[in-house]
């Protein structure tokens, strides 16, 4: 067998990653060839009537210029031949371009504040049920309808210049090879594709007054979107490598990364900044309980993955940064675990997902704040803190764990936890604690891993999406965690429930 060499993009939302997948008769070897971070930028400018309003955007071209370096050290390190380029985002944001190719507008970011109430003007367009009916997405402020519903509203002249609306991965695609497309796992997280039909909807985009011709035509993982385009490929001295559809949703990437034996009995946790914990099911759920536990059906490669979109270590991140503008320093992983494990456990808890953490300008303060709204001491210091987040997030994982097993009919036996999270131990132990399941942790690479074996598939490397699973076991090492404890984390769980309100 020769060896085929693709070439993953993984883009995140603090950083980015690009990955050399390799597949040889040896099986698959992944090894990282660029790695580099990113954030946002605040913006404080006055609107039309001269008011301080507050903008949050991405620099998409510096991502760009990311992905051409990983492109020119693949090409100075390993070789002038590349099979083919794969490219995953998180599962929002995006940007217009007009007929020349010009970039209308800067890429707005999911956290910012124009989308707070965008949930509201939504349901006074289009009922609740049918959207959910059709979609099977349940209702989040970052959703790309609710994106677009903001244009309609407050950038309606830009929806007649005849535009093209360009998703996250359709930006660094377009690019690169000039092709426009979306592959189905991304399009799926819209609200806007009808979840059966895999096409986008006419009666939610009708209702919402956006029209269907500003959309990319949406493709399936492994579909061939073109190659890199030649004055690109000679500019950096490389072949023009094909340029193929993967899972774009870098949730969907990883989940087809995930050494699941059986996905009737399986849990599978993406975890990072976000937290995607979900089931692999043949086909969408869209009752009135899955809807009631706002449940998402979002595609995957071959299949649906039913999730729910969960707060992830975006927590710990903020309380780091903000502990950073006060010792000068960052704390390094190792001692934020250290400080988790030493800390007295159960003192406190918090919901994830209240709506205080997705963007407060201090998340030390809206931690106390919430645990002194419930009844509860807060954390007296930062070890406490982290272990109540922690356990806060492993507890998180139970709830949904237990819903996901009514609306299927199908028990968990085995968690799977894949991504960036799964080499955090401490958060492991803990959710084989919390759900009382037996926890496969890895690979943390899932997202690329998934993106390769996706690429693999659209060059006939690969028949089919199953036979990843040996691959990927032999790969990679995977991480065991026994549950321990139980009797103190089942009393607990209860306190953490009433907290949550359920």
């Amino acid at each position: 067998m020769p060896v085929t060499r693709t070439f993953a993009v993984d883009l995140g939302a603090s950083g980015g990653k690009c990955f050399i997948g390799e597949f040889s008769s040896k099986g698959f070897k992944l090894d990282e060839i660029h790695r580099f971070t990113h954030d946002t930028a605040d913006i404080y400018i006055p609107d039309r009537i001269g008011k301080l309003i507050q903008r949050t955007y991405w620099d998409d071209l510096f991502l760009y210029q990311n992905i051409i370096k990983g492109l020119k050290r693949y090409r100075r390190e390993v070789s002038s031949n590349l099979d083919s380029v794969g490219i995953d985002t998180w599962g929002t944001d995006g940007q217009f371009i007009n007929k020349d190719g010009d970039m209308i507008s800067k890429v707005y970011c999911y956290r910012d504040h124009r989308l707070d109430n965008m949930i509201k003007k939504i349901s006074k367009k289009i009922e609740r049920k049918r959207i959910y009916e059709i979609t099977g997405i349940h209702f989040q402020p970052f959703n790309i309808s609710n994106q677009l519903l903001w244009f309609v509203e407050n950038r309606d002249y830009m929806l007649n210049l005849d535009l093209k609306f360009l998703p996250m991965p359709t930006i660094f695609y377009y690019f690169l090879g000039g092709k426009l497309g979306i592959d189905s796992t991304w399009a799926s997280v819209t609200q806007l594709m009808d979840a059966r039909e895999k096409r986008w909807s006419d009666e939610v985009m009708d209702a919402l007054g956006i029209p269907k011709s500003i959309m990319p035509e949406i493709v399936e993982p492994g579909t061939g979107l073109g190659r890199i385009s030649e004055p690109l490929a000679e500019d950096i001295k490389l072949n023009n490598a094909k340029l193929i559809a993967v899972g774009s949703h870098d949730t969907a990437s990883a989940f087809a990364a995930a050494p699941v034996k059986d996905i009737n009995n399986a849990l599978i946790i993406s975890s990072g900044t976000w937290s995607l914990i979900g089931k692999l099911v043949p086909e969408p759920l869209t009752n009135d309980k899955v809807m009631e536990y706002n449940l998402s059906n979002e595609g995957g490669i071959g299949n649906i993955r039913l999730l729910k979109n969960c707060m992830g270590t975006w927590i710990i991140q903020e309380l780091l940064r903000r502990w950073a503008d006060e010792d000068g320093r960052m704390m390094n992983w190792d001692e934020v675990l250290n400080l988790a494990e030493k800390a007295k456990p159960f003192t406190a808890f918090i919901d994830p997902d209240y709506s205080g953490f997705y963007n407060p300008h201090n998340m030390e303060e809206e931690i106390i704040a919430f645990c002194k709204k419930n009844g509860q001491n807060p954390p007296g210091d930062r070890g406490t803190m982290i272990r109540t987040v922690y356990e806060s997030l492993a507890m998180k994982y139970r709830l949904v764990s237990e819903e996901l097993e009514e609306v299927t009919g199908n028990k968990n036996e085995v968690l799977h936890i894949v991504g960036g999270g799964s080499k955090n131990e401490v958060l492991n132990q803990f959710a084989a604690n919390a759900t009382g399941l037996k926890v496969y942790a890895g690979p943390d690479e899932a997202t690329a891993s998934g993106n390769c074996m996706v690429q693999a598939f659209g060059l006939g490397i690969i028949e089919n999406m199953g036979e990843t699973r040996e691959l990927i076991n032999s790969a990679f090492e995977i991480r065991e965690y026994e549950p321990r404890d139980q009797e103190d984390w089942n009393r607990a769980y209860g306190r953490f429930k009433k907290i949550c309100k359920v």
